[in-house]
């Protein structure tokens, strides 16, 4: 089965980073708490990174919480659930990378929506804050134009 055509909503989309611990997860949960079951999504890492209490602040900030996720890399996603996915979304150029040498021999789209890397950024607590904020809004502001979100029906 061939992936959706771009513009198309899949049925099931993977969120893919180098850690699972920051954009993937706020990606996922985001869309998660947009469509509902309407949509499939999980997410991975390259490598498997630990929880980011940064992430989760940001996204307690708009109501979603992260705090149950636990990072996942792509082996163990194939593990356990297959890449049984319409869609990858890579936010990382080596996230980019390994999807596009797992699906290979499937017929999976990979998009890569080039993300900031915020884990590094130094600075002051607030603007560390700041920083995962814009990334969570240029998140949002993706997955609504992607998905083709509507207010009040989620899809």
């Amino acid at each position: 089965m061939a992936g959706p055509s771009r513009g198309q909503r899949p049925q099931a989309v993977l969120f893919a980073c180098r850690l699972n611990a920051i954009r993937s997860p706020i990606a996922e949960a985001i869309c998660r708490h947009l469509f509902g079951t309407s949509l499939y999504v999980r997410s991975a890492g390259v490598i498997k990174g630990d929880s980011e209490p940064f992430a989760a602040a940001v996204l307690d900030e708009i109501g979603l919480d992260l705090k149950k996720h636990r990072p996942h890399t792509f082996e163990e996603i194939e593990e356990l659930e297959g890449l049984n996915f319409d869609l990858i979304v890579t936010l990382a150029p080596e996230a980019h990378h390994k999807a596009l040498e797992l699906t290979r021999t499937h017929a999976i789209d990979v998009e890569y929506w080039p993300t900031p890397d915020v884990s590094d950024i130094g600075g002051s607590r607030e603007q560390r804050l700041a920083a995962y904020r814009e990334v969570r809004d240029m998140l949002m502001k993706r997955i609504k134009e992607r998905f083709d979100w509507r207010p009040g029906g989620g899809s």
